[in-house]
């Protein structure tokens, strides 16, 4: 069965490489690289020349805004709200985790679970904070901006921040598939289509 069209896979796999390309690069520039020889490793050698990892860092932000853009607009045109959040996902949540340790009956649910709405809106959360704290480093960059050291310091702080509990969300949306009762999800992203039988199962709403 169909679950994600050629949009939403686009949007996603823009997110995933713009993302780990930020996050590498911004680490870089910390710098740790070099201090901790991850130079030497091969291929490498590129990671802890600043020259070479900002250019990367502003090329793969663009790219992030740009799927983020993209991915308002679509939920704007097409309607498809799914992945917002509702009352009553989180007790929802917990019963459906519950279930895949086989106490209890999992709630019956539309396209997607609760857990997965409460992730979106994590996600978009520290999204939407790392971009904003982003733009700002960038201006503040620019002829004739002068902000106060305080401000630049804790947006710069915000900035790391939001980097961890990305990191942080990603490290759990991955883990959610070491699970086995999600593991005909992870086609869908490549594909876009997901097992009927298993569509019947978890998503008969």
């Amino acid at each position: 069965m169909k679950r994600h069209n050629l949009a939403v896979r686009l949007q996603h796999w823009l997110v995933v490489l713009s993302t780990f390309t930020l996050i590498f690069t911004g680490i870089g520039q910390m710098p740790v690289y070099k201090r901790y020889m991850v130079d030497q490793l091969p291929g490498l050698a590129w990671s802890s020349d600043y020259s070479i990892t900002v250019v990367l860092h502003y090329g793969a932000a663009l790219v992030l805004v740009f799927a983020a853009v993209f991915h308002i607009c679509y939920l704007l045109f097409s309607k498809e709200y799914d992945l917002i959040p509702r009352k009553g996902d989180l007790k929802e949540s917990f019963l459906i985790i519950k279930a895949m340790f086989g106490l209890g009956e999992e709630p019956p649910s539309g396209k997607y679970l609760a857990e997965q709405r409460l992730a979106y809106a994590y996600m978009v959360f520290w999204f939407a904070v790392i971009i904003f704290t982003g733009l700002v480093k960038t201006i503040k960059n620019l002829p004739g901006v002068d902000w106060p050291g305080w401000f630049i310091a804790l947006n710069t702080h915000f900035h790391n921040l939001a980097m961890v509990f990305l990191l942080l969300g990603i490290v759990a949306h991955l883990g959610a598939f070491l699970l086995k009762p999600n593991w005909p999800l992870v086609p869908s992203m490549f594909t876009g289509k997901v097992n009927r039988e298993y569509a019947q199962k978890r998503h008969p709403l």
